[in-house]
């Protein structure tokens, strides 16, 4: 089955809304999982969150390693609005924090580099996914450690159902919708590997975590 790009940036408010009040709790604490099983659990310094959306992971993330600070950016300013009510909640939060408005690739960082880039569901959303290969090239320091997690797209239409009836049966159409969308945006464990080779990250190392969920991990090379 061939990709089909959905829209790049989640900016309507009745979906910023939609993702805010889900139940993503499954998805994002394995993410969390995952990443510590490649990271450890002893990073220090700062992380980069592309595509952060409501931040969610962001602040997950930096709960898990709390002598990080953690700076996310998306180009939805309706999701990065839910993501700061909840930020404000949390103070002990608000000092390591920091969530960004900004359309990459050429959103304005506060940092040059960082020690830790971490990204969940961007990828499939980009129609050139080299924008995120850059972006990770271009902001992360010499040995920085890369975790992305990302969907895969299904071989069919039909698979592509029963994978939303699995996972989403109970969901707003809405978010139904939108999930579905991305299974279809979502690219191959070979098409990714094909993008890291373009963009010289062909060290970082492309797995299959789910059932409709791969991982990018790895060091950057100095």
């Amino acid at each position: 089955m061939d990709r089909i790009p959905e829209p790049e940036l989640m900016d309507d408010e009745e979906q910023a809304q939609a993702y805010a009040e889900a139940d993503f709790s499954e998805p994002h604490s394995r993410f969390i999982e995952l990443c510590q099983s490649i990271i450890g659990s002893g990073a220090t310094g700062y992380a980069l969150d592309l595509g952060c959306g409501p931040g969610d992971i962001a602040m997950r993330f930096a709960r898990a390693y709390p002598t990080m600070c953690v700076q996310g950016v998306d180009g939805a300013q309706a999701m990065l609005d839910r993501g700061l009510e909840v930020l404000a909640k949390f103070p002990e939060l608000s000092d390591r924090v920091e969530l960004i408005h900004g359309v990459l690739p050429g959103a304005r960082l506060p940092r040059e580099t960082y020690d830790v880039i971490i990204s969940n569901s961007l990828l499939h959303h980009l129609h050139d996914p080299q924008v995120l290969w850059q972006m990770v090239k271009h902001f992360g320091r010499a040995g920085a450690m890369v975790f992305i997690m990302d969907l895969m797209r299904p071989d069919s239409i039909d698979e592509a159902e029963a994978l939303v009836e699995a996972y989403a049966a109970d969901e707003p159409e809405i978010l139904r919708r939108d999930f579905y969308n991305s299974l279809l945006a979502a690219f191959k464990l070979e098409e990714v590997r094909a993008q890291l080779q373009r963009a010289g990250l062909a060290n970082l190392i492309v797995e299959q975590v789910s059932d409709r969920h791969l991982t990018i991990a790895g060091h950057l090379r100095g």
